[in-house]
């Protein structure tokens, strides 16, 4: 008697494959989601587009060649469609995550060179919810306070002050984020923090890590939405 075949799949079928998302997908993502909080993009990147093609026909004319320099001008058009969009979803998402507690923690997660920064706060007011991050890099210790200017102040000096003698030499740097005056927006503090000037060698640098991590962090007890998901802008849609 001839043997039944017994291979054929008894799950209904083989599972679908997650669909692929393709580099354009990411690019249309990032425009919708642009162009609902930040309506006037799609103005600036058809405006930036015709204004080069524009470009690219005048030079054509100025030299007689005008369908070879169209044909130049196409890939350049779209390249500052891509920069322009770029930079306004960039602004959009810093937006989003303005003035909510643990963005500029959020923000500094994007800088991949140089400095390290906790993830959890070093001093947290339950109250308020005014926090303190700390970051280490070649220019020093960089404090970065949330808060009302003010307030925020009688906070950080106590960080500051036991920095400061923990590491002694080693520079103490403060920035309060925040819109008040003396304060630096969240979409420049990125910025601002890769400006300050180095002050440590390499040695020097690691030797201050390894002193901080001989001391350990205290877990603090950090409100609810502190780090709102953790929230980091789109480098991949940004590029």
């Amino acid at each position: 008697m001839a043997r039944k075949k017994t291979d054929a799949p008894t799950d209904g079928g083989q599972q679908k494959k997650p669909k692929k998302v393709r580099w354009y997908h990411q690019i249309h993502q990032v425009y919708k989601l642009t162009v609902q909080h930040d309506p006037a993009t799609r103005w600036w990147l058809l405006g930036s587009f015709l204004g080069v093609i524009a470009l690219s026909v005048g030079l054509g004319f100025l030299f007689n060649q005008v369908v070879y320099l169209i044909i130049i001008g196409l890939p350049f058009a779209l390249l500052t469609v891509m920069f322009i969009l770029a930079r306004r979803a960039e602004r959009v998402q810093y937006g989003l995550i303005d003035g909510q507690p643990g963005a500029s923690r959020a923000v500094l997660g994007t800088i991949r060179r140089g400095w390290s920064f906790p993830e959890d706060p070093v001093l947290i007011d339950p109250k308020t919810q005014d926090v303190v991050f700390r970051g280490v890099g070649r220019p020093g210790v960089v404090l970065i306070t949330e808060g009302p200017a003010k307030r925020v102040v009688r906070l950080v000096e106590k960080e500051e002050k036991r920095m400061k003698r923990i590491l002694p030499g080693v520079p103490v740097t403060v920035i309060q984020v925040g819109h008040e005056e003396g304060q630096v927006p969240v979409s420049k503090l990125v910025r601002t923090v890769q400006k300050l000037k180095p002050r440590l060698n390499r040695a020097e640098l690691a030797e201050v890590n390894k002193r901080l991590q001989a001391l350990g962090q205290v877990k603090l007890p950090i409100p609810k939405g502190i780090d709102p998901m953790r929230a980091r802008p789109d480098r991949k849609g940004m590029r």
